[in-house]
């Protein structure tokens, strides 16, 4: 068995999921009662959780522990008793082993919870069981949808408050399912659970006998991971983050005479696998050519897979520059599975600043390792978080989902989203002081277009 598969084996049981939902949904009380029912905090941890409960009084005469404190790291958050920074989490069970994101609820965080839903397997979106479905929640749902997660799981929470009542679960549970309906997506899996008693959170309840399902820890462990739905799937992707070329000058230990003419390519296996002797296309130039190694850590592999970082040695001379992507040649004379270089860019953005996007803004725009200036030549549409609908718009404010013609600088070899996340995928970031404005996907419905460059507006 070779090292690579070896190396993939030993990560398959790893999940990432993110939490989403709106304020005082009870998100960061879940996620402590995750890790104090799956018996995944140490004893100091706990007694200073127990310590800080009882100072405030936490559960009145019966007292308790406020397990919100095992993840509400700042003192901002534990003064306002919000979450305001996503806090990442490990922990591990039996089964499986867990990185979680608890992101903010708030409506001005949700690039927060953007960013921890981006590399996530599932959302789990938490909905209060006395509030039902939420602007927020379906704001969350569309996030998920946009950005393909695998997985969407709704615990619908604090089914203590509501007595425990099947009624109210089916009303909230009829919500989600039109919700599912309206986004065109699979219905998620509902879970009625009590983060606080913690109830179907890592053990199945006796007191919602109506409900038959597992409990979210047992959804969370039986799941498939995306790498795994998507390891025979995705042709290959690896972009260039820097060439390696020691000329002679090597670090100390290595053989100069052996590393004087080495010429590498590193980076990170975005999508797929890859194995020596596959012939690749380098994009943009579209020259194509053979690897004769892959490096890894002083070893030598026959294969390497997503998301390895690794370095490629090729048969050919070929100029290659930070930025530039080698991808699966495909078969001969076919380009289906290549990305297509092109400067006018179709893509779906989740706008992020307070700062609104204007039809002719001036951008940039980072994919990969490279980043290209860009004009916004047309808002073409935006998301209607009432009806799931698209609607005109001719621009965009913050939190708002929609689509945009952009004309870049120079062309970038861009893949559908659908298909690729991660060469799909692509920051906005503001040229004036290097802030993140938003997060492009490539929409599928466009990629014609794309190919039909419009010549007329150069930057």
């Amino acid at each position: 068995m070779s090292t690579a598969v070896e190396t993939a084996l030993e990560h398959s049981t790893l999940f990432r999921f993110a939490t989403a939902g709106s304020v005082d949904d009870g998100k960061s009380t879940l996620v402590g009662r995750l890790l104090h029912d799956s018996k995944s905090v140490l004893a100091d941890q706990l007694d200073a959780v127990a310590r800080t409960s009882a100072e405030r009084g936490f559960g009145g005469e019966r007292g308790g522990l406020d397990l919100a404190l095992l993840t509400d790291g700042l003192r901002a958050e534990r003064e306002q008793g919000i979450t305001i920074d996503v806090a990442y989490r490990y922990f591990a069970t039996a089964n499986r082993t867990f990185i979680l994101a608890d992101t903010p609820g708030h409506v001005q965080y949700t690039k927060n919870t953007v960013t921890g839903a981006s590399t996530a397997d599932a959302v789990v979106v938490l909905i209060d069981a006395r509030k039902g479905v939420l602007e927020q929640t379906r704001r969350h749902l569309a996030v998920a949808r946009l950005l393909r997660v695998a997985h969407i799981i709704v615990a619908v929470n604090k089914i203590d408050l509501v007595n425990y009542s099947e009624t109210v679960f089916r009303d909230v549970e009829s919500q989600l399912k039109q919700a599912a309906r309206e986004l065109k997506v699979d219905e998620p899996a509902i879970i009625p659970v009590s983060a606080l008693e913690g109830d179907n959170v890592v053990d199945r309840s006796e007191k919602t006998p109506w409900y038959g399902g597992p409990s979210l820890l047992e959804t969370l462990e039986q799941l498939p991971a995306l790498a795994d739905l998507e390891t025979d799937l995705e042709a290959f992707r690896f972009p260039v983050q820097t060439v390696i070329r020691p000329q002679g000058a090597v670090a100390p230990g290595l053989d100069a005479d052996t590393y004087r003419d080495y010429r590498g390519y590193a980076g990170q296996v975005a999508a797929g696998s890859i194995r020596v002797g596959d012939t690749v296309t380098v994009q943009p130039s579209g020259r194509t050519t053979t690897v004769t190694g892959i490096d890894f850590a002083g070893q030598e592999l026959e294969e390497a897979f997503a998301p390895q970082s690794v370095v490629l040695r090729l048969a050919d001379d070929i100029d290659i520059a930070r930025g530039d992507l080698l991808a699966e040649a495909g078969p001969a004379g076919s380009n289906a599975q290549l990305p297509q270089p092109t400067q006018d860019l179709y893509a779906a953005l989740c706008w992020l600043s307070p700062k609104p996007l204007k039809e002719g803004s001036r951008l940039l725009i980072k994919h990969g390792s490279k980043t290209v200036q860009g004009l916004v030549r047309q808002v073409i549409n935006k998301l209607d978080l009432s009806t799931f609908a698209d609607q005109p718009a001719s621009g965009l404010e913050l939190n708002d989902i929609g689509t945009v013609h952009i004309r870049l600088a120079s062309a970038l070899p861009v893949d559908n989203y659908v298909n690729f996340r991660r060469t799909g995928a692509f920051l906005v970031i503001d040229p004036s002081d290097g802030n993140t404005l938003a997060a492009g996907l490539v929409e599928s419905d466009h990629l014609e277009l794309s190919a039909r460059e419009d010549e007329r507006y150069d930057i």
